[in-house]
């Protein structure tokens, strides 16, 4: 029980050090790509926070767990979005004006209705996950191609020289390597951890798992809203949330094989595409979250954990 603790603990520090090293050097390297705030959120910082994610499911499958690479994936959006913003908004008022701030959450919705869907069918397969991840990856060349800026006329020319760019990518591969050992840690600890206190993997997934790796997202985006970059906050947990669905549920079916456990549904994955309702219905009609949707998001999570802790 102590070593398992104490693995998740360490687990939890290398994959928020790490995952804090990645966003910070990707920033820099969006910088030098001339992409907007907006596209920095969704797609590098989204990814980035969304790292751990990625590998505490891929090492769960390699463990024989995909019950927690599942519960992950979906208890990580829904704290992304009631915990995270529900954070960044209590910090400060998420305000968007982009023109493009509903194309984010809009998808986002659509991917969360579409695994509900796939969980219902019992859908699963190599060829279903290679298209999941296809479908991302088509979302943000569409999303590169609208909001790249263009250089300007005074570009310095000796930004683009190779030592420009060895910082932010040295950085980025240290922060890769850290996510990549504590996911490793992690991932043991709680299945050890699981079989120790009788609970379900999927239980563990959705709480232990899901809340811990969901702490990049929420650091940076308690610093985003602090800063007052409401695009890149919200952008973050938007995108951190597509690529929870898309790229590493699309990863953890063509890797098991097998479809989502039936135990998220219909509790779990109901939450979480309501939760992506209310945020999409939010954005639209009041441009944002307002300080007040922080108690709401946030009282919401609490009611969501006390109900996983009384079910099991």
């Amino acid at each position: 029980m102590t070593y398992a603790v104490l693995a998740i603990v360490l687990g939890l520090v290398l994959l928020i050090g790490g995952g804090e090293l990645l966003v910070s050097h990707a920033v820099k390297l969006a910088a030098k790509a001339r992409v907007a705030p907006l596209f920095i959120g969704l797609v590098l910082v989204g990814f980035g926070t969304s790292a751990p994610e990625l590998v505490a499911s891929i090492e769960a499958v390699r463990a024989g767990a995909p019950a927690i690479a599942w519960g992950n994936i979906v208890g990580s959006n829904i704290a992304n979005t009631l915990l995270v913003l529900g954070g960044a908004s209590l910090v400060a008022p998420i305000r968007v004006a982009a023109a493009g701030r509903m194309r984010d959450p809009v998808v986002g919705l659509f991917a969360a209705l579409l695994l509900c869907g796939v969980a219902v069918a019992g859908l699963s397969g190599l060829a279903l996950g290679l298209a999941l991840v296809a479908l991302l990856l088509v979302y943000i060349a569409y999303c590169f191609k609208a909001e790249r800026t263009p250089p300007p006329h005074d570009s310095a020319v000796p930004d683009m020289v190779p030592q420009g760019w060895f910082r932010p990518l040295a950085g980025a591969a240290a922060g890769l390597a850290l996510l990549i050992f504590g996911g490793r840690i992690l991932v043991d600890g709680a299945t050890d951890l699981a079989r120790l206190a009788g609970m379900s993997e999927t239980l563990i997934g959705l709480t232990i798992v899901a809340v811990g790796t969901s702490l990049p997202e929420l650091v940076a985006s308690l610093a985003a809203a602090r800063k007052g970059e409401s695009e890149v906050a919200l952008g973050s947990v938007t995108g951190s949330n597509l690529y929870n669905i898309l790229f590493i549920g699309g990863t953890t079916m063509a890797l098991s094989g097998e479809p989502v456990p039936v135990e998220l549904w219909p509790f779990d994955l109901v939450v979480m595409a309501a939760s992506a309702a209310v945020l999409t219905m939010l954005v639209y009609w009041k441009k944002g979250l307002p300080r007040w949707c922080a108690a709401m998001f946030l009282l919401a999570y609490a009611g969501f954990l006390a109900m996983l802790a009384a079910g099991g």
